[in-house]
């Protein structure tokens, strides 16, 4: 009698542990109008929202046709899955218009052309290997998250420099988005969007970027804290595109550091994805920045890019996304291989006081 209890117990630990960690429904849930409230009033705990009464029954409604679009769609025989993440009771629209709203195409045709010039430093590299994760060579921080503020961009951009310095200077330091969110506004504009080169370049300008811990992230535009800007500890020594167009030269570029890449990640794909190799519909339309840090090939042949996002740990492959590579388009799976880049730092040395506290790296 005392094991059956410590048995039952056991299981319902278990049980506590795995909701805590996903969300999964099943079949029977969706038979009525009554088991679908309970499945909403179950999600809602789960991530914790709180709304009016009359902001919920909008709500369930919202939730209710996701719930049918995933359920669907998890019947169909594709290489990924979708799951009832926090962002289950939001409209594509909402979705899109808060967490991928970078504009990145838009603030290019703002600007101008990529600012390329000329040189692809890793041009000449002849052989890859058949893998790399960078989070594995200990290059990437734990997975960040933008909240509603399209600051995808700074993320994007930090990320490609946490790592190039991790691998320049074997120490992994977590740096600051907010920084950039409100200092770097004569052309980016914080939540409203931006792009990664023009990041590249105020880093590389101002001396460097200061850590996470000394301008931590607000998920909203703020002024610009000079106190704080004028402590960079790492530093880039400028930045290079790699040839628009060409995942074999995204390759070459990704086998040596993480890469800042945009993507247009507005779909419901996205916004439901939960695990697998994502080949879905998607346009051209960049309006997200994230972070190729690996790539690999799937037992079945496929061929994907491990990307990093920065919709927080919840969502994905823990905060990731495998994107099918190789695809019979020039310009990538959503547009991946459309507008790359990454930063160049050409020595171990960083800016005097920089701080050698490291940032602890992913679990795998």
């Amino acid at each position: 009698m005392e094991i059956k209890k410590l048995f039952l117990v056991a299981l319902s630990l278990a049980l506590v542990l795995s909701i805590g960690s996903s969300f999964d429904f099943h079949e029977k849930e969706l038979e009525t109008e009554e088991s679908l409230w309970d499945l909403y009033e179950r999600w809602r705990s789960h991530h914790t929202v709180s709304t009016s009464l009359e902001e919920k029954h909008k709500r369930f409604n919202v939730f209710k046709a996701n719930v049918a679009y995933v359920h669907h769609f998890n019947k169909k025989d594709k290489p990924y899955k979708l799951k009832l993440n926090k962002f289950a009771d939001m409209t594509n629209h909402e979705f899109r218009s808060s967490y991928a709203a970078a504009k990145v195409r838009h603030h290019r045709m703002l600007h101008g052309s990529r600012g390329e010039n000329g040189t692809f430093m890793y041009a000449n590299v002849d052989r890859v290997p058949p893998s790399v994760d960078w989070r594995k060579k200990g290059a990437v921080t734990s997975v960040k998250d933008q909240g509603q503020c399209g600051s995808c961009w700074a993320f994007s951009t930090v990320v490609a420099v946490e790592g190039i310095n991790q691998i320049k200077t074997n120490k992994l330091i977590s740096l600051s988005e907010q920084e950039l969110i409100d200092c770097d506004t004569a052309q980016n504009n914080g939540c409203d969007g931006g792009i990664m080169d023009l990041a590249f370049q105020f880093i590389n300008k101002r001396g460097g970027i200061t850590t996470e811990q000394n301008y931590p992230y607000k998920a909203a535009d703020g002024r610009c804290n000079s106190g704080k800007l004028n402590h960079p500890v790492v530093s880039i020594d400028g930045y290079e595109d790699v040839p628009a167009n060409d995942e074999d030269a995204l390759l070459k570029a990704v086998t040596n550091q993480p890469v800042s890449v945009a993507i247009d990640a507005g779909g419901s794909g996205f916004q439901f994805y939960s695990e697998g190799v994502f080949s879905g519909d998607c346009g051209k339309e960049l309006d997200h920045g994230v972070a190729i840090v690996g790539y690999g090939t799937t037992l079945d042949g496929t061929k994907y890019w491990i990307v990093r996002n920065s919709w927080g740990a919840e969502w994905g492959e823990r905060g990731y996304i495998r994107m099918q590579r190789g695809i019979d388009d020039k310009e990538g799976l959503c547009g991946i291989a459309m507008e790359p880049s990454y930063p160049i730092k050409t020595s171990s040395s960083n800016p005097v006081g920089a701080t050698d506290a490291s940032e602890s790296k992913d679990e795998l």
